[in-house]
């Protein structure tokens, strides 16, 4: 390949990653052609963006981003690398989960993921990625717990109104 081709595919690694929070590098070194195929399909069903690119674009994309951010990446690029882009952090855990036990694909190896700064490498830590909640499940759970205690005053009102207006009643007699 040319430098120019070099030079543009760093471009547009450098772009995709610089749009997203959360990446993950995989090796699907040892899947054949129609396994490919299938995990292409099935990320792009998901929303997610899948490229496979030589480990050396891949880290002067990096490096033209921020060099020392991703330092921790470096050592993790050897042999064929998959990266998977996403917005939600933990879906591609639960599919890279899902492809190695329904699908029979154990040759598609979690390799890292890079995910709001921290790096998470290695298959056993593909589990943790699985349970982690994304910002969206987070940002649910936080809107519930601040509307349960609003929601506690207003039922308490609600049941309580018949007994308020009851002692009103009783008070404004007495007079």
């Amino acid at each position: 390949m040319r430098k120019e081709g070099k030079d543009a595919i760093i471009e547009q690694l450098k772009d995709k990653f610089s749009q997203s929070d959360y990446f993950y590098l995989v090796d699907s070194s040892a899947l054949t052609v129609a396994d490919i195929t299938k995990v292409r399909r099935i990320f792009y069903n998901k929303g997610l963006g899948i490229q496979v690119a030589k480990n050396t674009l891949i880290k002067k994309a990096l490096e033209r981003i921020d060099g020392e951010r991703f330092q921790g990446i470096y050592s993790l690029l050897h042999g064929p690398t998959t990266v998977i882009f996403t917005e939600t952090s933990n879906l591609p855990a639960k599919v890279i989960k899902d492809l190695n036990e329904k699908e029979n694909l154990e040759k598609f190896v979690f390799k890292a993921a890079y995910i709001d700064t921290a790096i998470f490498s290695g298959p056993e830590n593909l589990e943790t990625l699985v349970k982690l909640k994304s910002k969206y499940e987070l940002l649910g759970e936080i809107v519930g717990l601040l509307q349960s205690p609003a929601k506690n005053v207003v039922s308490a009102l609600k049941s309580g109104g018949d007994k308020l207006a009851g002692i009103v009643k009783t008070l404004s007699e007495k007079e």
